[in-house]
């Protein structure tokens, strides 16, 4: 943390910009999407390439129903969000229309990021979409979500995005204006932190975990965006997006917000699709010689440091390792099902064809297709 360092515009060519619900609720909400629009197509005219991260379905599911607050039950969260979706979309196309930009829709849950294909897929699709000269609007699918396929927020869902389309920078526009010493609205005399070098513990110590009345998210959501974000290279901005020039100002250098740096990339390809995973499809818990090697010696995880397998997974899909006290140590693909695992725990190699009948590798899972947990999330 420390002063302001000023961003060069030029070098931020593709931004992942994502709206809060808070923003578009509201009486002001109509007007706040249109000077969205107006900023995203101004970056436009200047020859960056935008994809947008909006929520607000449920907020405008919300509005259209009269209710007061969010359902309690999945089916009453899912129901309002089919009804808020719509329009939430329609008003985007009108804002985007003044500007003669025409939009996309793409609905999202974790499901469909964490299978590779259907990653690289829709990365595809992205790609396409802004050479065609069109301003995606990604959502989580609402409609259909379940705990096991959610995101958590779009937060997250943003940050996830930005490392798909390998942009320059990620914009969370939110009603926070900044990231502060402490939550303002409990600490009136807390001041704003313009710079972030890294997120640590002490960092996510100045956040407050609640959330607005229509959002899911909150301060400490956004800090962990900005901390995926920075797994890739890629700095994050933290702005008010009740501002109608929070963005072009920011690109200036100019003290508004919080600007998360970007740091050295950790992982590229495979493994930072791995790191980023939004919902392994098991858990593999090792013993303690095995964690050791695997975070300090960068060695492949033998069947014979297996503990427990939990959960029911297939060859070539993603799980979590962690060690006996429960901390994560990395996420990696497996060579064996979980059914075999579970067969060939604690055994040694050279056991696995004789348990088995065939043998696909010595490993459960390679050293390549491993990717080791940042120490916050190991935490």
């Amino acid at each position: 943390m420390g002063e302001r360092r000023p961003l060069p515009p030029q070098t931020y060519r593709r931004l992942v910009i994502k709206v809060g619900s808070a923003v578009l609720s509201g009486p002001a909400g109509r007007q706040q999407q249109l000077a969205i629009a107006a900023q995203i197509a101004g970056l436009r005219r200047e020859g960056r390439e935008v994809v947008l991260v909006s929520s607000g379905a449920m907020a405008m599911g919300l509005g259209k129903l009269g209710l007061m607050e969010r359902p309690r039950t999945m089916p009453g969260k899912q129901a309002v969000a089919a009804v808020g979706q719509p329009t939430l979309m329609y008003w985007w196309e009108q804002a985007f229309g003044w500007y003669d930009l025409k939009v996309a829709q793409i609905l999202l849950t974790a499901e469909d990021l964490a299978h590779r294909h259907r990653y690289l897929s829709a990365r595809q699709t992205l790609e396409t979409l802004l050479e065609w000269g069109i301003v995606p609007i990604i959502n989580e699918n609402d409609t259909v979500m379940v705990d096991e396929i959610k995101f958590g927020d779009n937060d997250q869902l943003s940050a996830l995005i930005a490392t798909l389309v390998g942009a320059d920078l990620l914009i969370l526009l939110s009603d926070i204006e900044a990231l502060y010493e402490a939550d303002p609205r409990t600490h009136p005399t807390a001041q704003p932190i313009h710079f972030v070098e890294r997120v640590n513990a002490q960092v996510l110590q100045m956040a407050g975990d609640d959330p607005n009345r229509v959002g899911t998210g909150g301060m400490k959501s956004k800090l962990l965006a900005a901390e995926k974000a920075q797994a890739a290279g890629i700095p994050t901005l933290l702005l008010p997006g009740t501002r109608s020039q929070s963005i072009a100002e920011a690109l200036r250098g100019e003290p508004i917000g919080t600007l998360f740096a970007g740091g050295n990339r950790r992982y590229s390809g495979r493994k930072l699709w791995l790191y980023q995973l939004p919902k392994p499809q098991g858990e593999i818990v090792v013993d303690a010689g095995a964690a050791l090697a695997l975070r300090q010696g960068g060695a492949s995880l033998l069947p014979a440091g297996i503990l427990e397998v939990r959960g029911q997974f297939g060859v070539g899909e993603a799980v979590r390792c962690l060690d006996e006290r429960g901390h994560l140590i990395g996420v990696g693909l497996v060579h064996y099902s979980a059914a075999e695992l579970r067969r060939i725990q604690r055994r040694k190699t050279q056991d696995i064809e004789a348990i088995l009948g065939y043998k696909n590798t010595d490993e459960a899972i390679h050293r390549d297709y491993f990717a080791l947990a940042s120490e916050l999330e190991a935490r």
